[in-house]
């Protein structure tokens, strides 16, 4: 009897955790949740940020993509004009906005695309897109909603021409009414409106299709 109290006495002197033992690690561990939890906002935060300055720039990438290819395809779209009954070239080009034709359509839509890029205040690049039909655009361009393209910059324009001695030269506006030919190429300067850390863009884009096939140009108004 004895020997089986002896064995049982071990039992009896085992105890639980007191209250201050189970308080303590409440609190330790309350305090490592609160750490991994702060750690775990610090690196989803960190992600957020990084992710949206990549879409920026992603976004940004395929807008000066998109105006690239539509510069390229520029496209020598004719139109008559209802009053001297004459056919006429379409681009608009001027040092802060330019209009033109485009064989390329960010909507996928089928036929030639009106373009009009310009900048506004503080705002950015806008573009009005609108179908190019057979008559003059400008109306349609006039009435189609402009979109923020490049948020923060402000845009100017030169054009690529060749004078009488076959220099290759910019300049500053590109009147295809009185040219009834596209310049050779467009150039896009992009700088921002604001101090924001951001780089200078441009675009140089050449433009294949110059001259319509039944349009004489006048290369002798072209200084």
């Amino acid at each position: 009897m004895n020997r089986i109290q002896q064995q049982a006495n071990p039992l009896h002197q085992q105890r639980g955790f007191t209250l201050l033992e189970i308080i303590l690690a409440l609190a330790l561990t309350a305090t490592l949740m609160t750490m991994l939890t702060a750690g775990m906002f610090s690196v989803v935060r960190d992600w957020d940020n990084n992710a949206s300055t990549l879409e920026d720039n992603l976004d940004e990438s395929i807008a000066i993509l998109q105006l690239e290819r539509a510069l390229q395809g520029a496209f020598p779209h004719s139109y008559r004009d209802p009053e001297t009954l004459g056919r006429h070239v379409y681009f608009e080009g001027e040092s802060d906005q330019l209009s033109w034709v485009s064989t390329v359509s960010p909507e996928r839509r089928d036929g030639l695309t009106a373009w009009r890029l310009f900048w506004r205040g503080d705002e950015g690049v806008y573009l009005q897109l609108a179908p190019a039909l057979s008559d003059d655009p400008t109306a349609r361009l006039d009435d189609a909603e402009p979109r923020l393209l490049l948020p923060g910059y402000r845009a100017s324009f030169q054009y690529l021409y060749e004078d009488l001695e076959f220099d290759r030269l910019w300049r500053e506006d590109w009147p295809a009414f009185t040219f009834s030919v596209l310049p050779f190429a467009v150039h896009i300067h992009l700088e921002p409106i604001d101090d924001r850390n951001v780089e200078t863009l441009d675009i140089v884009a050449p433009v294949n299709a110059r001259q319509h096939r039944s349009i004489r140009p006048n290369l002798e108004l072209i200084p």
